[in-house]
């Protein structure tokens, strides 16, 4: 997977852990109604491996930790080729920013109960299932994202 992609789900990340209204906006109700299915998760793993081996989409800047789903959706619109990945898939891009909304919140909501022993309170249970179920699937969706680090390596390789 490209950085381009790996950069949205960090500043997801980085947005939750800065911004006190992160739990308030209609993006964050948005991601903790969406509820994670089979169906969408074959589609997910189609546009993540489509994404994958679209050229010049990734090693790109980051996305800012303000950005909102739209903003997201359409910094993935602007990468050539990165929307007609998605799209080939079955996704519109705002569906694969709010998929991967959805797995990042969810996932802190497993690492937080498997920490704790507790489900946080606004976890959506049916997303934790999901994604206990899907373990497997998250790892192989995460060795899909290593490819843009490889290539960096090889760049500093070159200077050797």
């Amino acid at each position: 997977m490209t950085r381009f992609v790996l950069s949205i789900v960090a500043s997801l990340a980085i947005a939750a852990a800065q911004s006190p209204a992160f739990a308030q906006d209609r993006d964050t109700r948005e991601v903790s109604a969406y509820v994670m299915t089979e169906a969408g998760l074959a589609r997910y793993t189609q546009a993540t491996e489509n994404l994958a081996a679209v050229p010049d989409t990734g090693c790109a800047d980051s996305a800012s930790d303000e950005m909102s789903i739209d903003d997201q959706a359409a910094q993935i619109d602007a990468a050539p080729g990165a929307a007609a990945a998605i799209r080939a898939a079955g996704m519109t891009t705002r569906e694969y920013v709010v998929f991967s909304w959805s797995l990042l919140q969810t996932g802190l909501a497993v690492w937080g109960q498997e920490q704790s022993g507790k489900l946080p309170a606004d976890a959506n249970k049916a997303n934790v299932d999901f994604y206990k179920k899907h373990r497997a699937d998250w790892a192989r969706l995460e060795a899909m994202k290593s490819g843009c680090d490889s290539d960096d390596d090889s760049e500093d390789d070159g200077e050797n």
